[in-house]
């Protein structure tokens, strides 16, 4: 079976394997072990066939209850689903506000969307919620014992709350900073043209340019987002494994056994 890192699923635009990464330690990530995705609402199903012959086994749903009943993950059969909401009720990133709230904070201030990604990605790494749902997420992720069999994790968009899973996962797997950089950037290539049609259709629907600068804000993943996440795990919590050690609970036991799990 070839491996590609982009799934050819039609109901999603960032369903992506993690496999293939290589480690600082020259390990090599397992394919059809770990899949990070946008939102299973969508699928077809010729989509859910995919996910089940491809080995998936576990959802992780890191949305929030509101973005759950408003979209319902097509959970494929057999799969075990797990609710994780990294925020709390009524906290989440901008994927449940209003127009009308958008419109007041985002059509004055072109920088407003920006300021506000890099305060969601300080909340994904400090927040109590999410501190829980990534320490779940690893749980879930020892429980995946068979060979070929993918736990696969998302949000709305499969890039901020996914992306810091994936960050947490590939830094507990000890691959090289680079690469988890450059996957969580590949979000871009996969959302830029959905990202386009929303610029240009709120410049036809009369909005100011930064208003389409906070909509482009909001809609893509960014270094600098990764990197104030990342601040706050050096200054406050000294840096990546003790992160995962103190902040998540792995103990040395476990952080071996995943590495025994995911990798080559």
């Amino acid at each position: 079976m070839t491996n590609n890192r982009k799934l050819n699923v039609t109901g999603g635009w960032n369903f992506r394997e993690l496999g293939g990464y290589s480690t600082v330690d020259g390990h090599t990530v397992k394919w059809h072990k770990l899949l990070r995705t946008d939102g299973l609402a969508r699928l077809t199903p010729d989509d859910q066939t995919l996910l089940q012959d491809y080995g998936v086994v576990a959802d992780v749903d890191f949305r929030s209850n509101a973005e759950r009943q408003q979209a319902p993950d097509k959970v494929p059969a057999g799969v075990k689903y797990h609710f994780l909401p990294v925020f709390p009720e009524g906290d989440e990133t901008d994927a449940s506000a209003t127009q009308e709230e958008l419109e007041q904070r985002f059509n004055s201030n072109d920088q407003a969307g920006y300021q506000h990604m890099l305060d969601v990605y300080r909340k994904m790494v400090t927040l109590p919620s999410a501190q829980a749902a990534y320490h779940d997420f690893f749980a879930t992720l020892l429980t995946n014992e068979q060979t070929e069999k993918s736990v696969l994790f998302h949000c709305t968009a499969g890039k901020d709350r996914t992306g810091m899973g994936a960050f947490l996962t590939l830094n507990a797997l000890n691959v090289d900073p680079q690469t988890i950089q450059q996957d969580y950037l590949l979000t871009n290539a996969n959302v830029m043209p959905l990202v386009d049609k929303q610029s240009e259709q709120a410049r036809q629907s009369g909005h100011s340019e930064a208003f389409v600068t906070n909509i482009r804000a909001l809609s893509t993943v960014n270094p600098d987002y990764l990197a104030a996440a990342t601040k706050v795990i050096n200054t406050q919590y000294g840096g990546v494994q003790d992160y995962l050690h103190d902040v998540l609970d792995l103990s040395h036991t476990d952080l071996t056994n995943l590495r025994k799990l995911y990798l080559d």
